[in-house]
């Protein structure tokens, strides 16, 4: 059964280690502990972890995996989310599964120590990942963790006129913004924050304020 907890999560966070960043891939989730600093042995509390780019699957995995682990036993609704972005529409996707099963989502990740215990470290949610965060019934971003916007795209390949193939960036000609901004209303987020990530270049990332995030309503330090 899973089920909400936020003060052993807060414990956790005692232990926070410095992020390193990892080789992009596809989300990933698996069960971690989220134990603190006090052994707590069979009994520790569990939380799903969440790392990796968001795909257009990624809503439709995380929905089986917390399937197949519905059963076991300490597992709550706590994600740990930690991710460089991906797809736009698949975030917004994995953010109302998020919203549906009431989880508490934290921009953090879990990593493993020499003795191969495993800790909560700070993590980051930048680009696309932002609008899953946004799902969270309750979001926590840990003053150590980062949280990153820029102008979104889709790359598409056209053709090079000296031959051969290109990449290039396709531009949002409004309607998506105005899809975003319906969803992030829906979620509790002012629409500032589609707003000001549109006026962010793409070749750059702008590392959200804690000022932003207590305006735009995205979430706390506090948990």
């Amino acid at each position: 059964m899973i089920r909400n907890i936020a003060g052993v999560a807060a414990g956790a966070f005692l232990a926070l280690a410095a992020a390193c960043a990892p080789a992009r891939a596809d989300m990933r989730f698996r069960v971690v502990s989220i134990s603190g600093s006090t052994p707590c042995g069979a009994h520790c509390a569990m939380a799903i972890a969440a790392d990796g780019d968001i795909t257009d699957s990624t809503a439709a995995e995380f929905v089986a995996f917390v399937k197949e682990n519905a059963g076991r036993q300490n597992l709550h609704s706590v994600v740990l989310l930690n991710s460089p972005g991906g797809k736009v529409v698949g975030a917004m996707d994995f953010g109302r599964v998020l919203r549906r099963i009431g989880a508490l989502a934290i921009v953090a990740r879990a990593m493993e120590d020499p003795e191969g215990a495993e800790h909560i470290a700070q993590g980051r949610c930048f680009s696309a990942c932002v609008y899953a965060l946004m799902g969270g019934r309750k979001r926590i971003i840990p003053a150590k963790s980062l949280v990153g916007i820029h102008r979104m795209f889709a790359v598409e390949n056209a053709v090079d006129p000296a031959g051969g193939s290109m990449v290039e960036r396709r531009f949002d000609n409004g309607d998506m913004r105005n899809v975003i901004a319906k969803y992030s209303a829906e979620m509790g987020v002012s629409r500032e924050l589609i707003n000001k990530a549109e006026r962010v270049s793409t070749d750059t990332i702008h590392l959200v304020s804690p000022q932003e995030i207590a305006r735009w309503r995205l979430g706390s330090s506090r948990f």
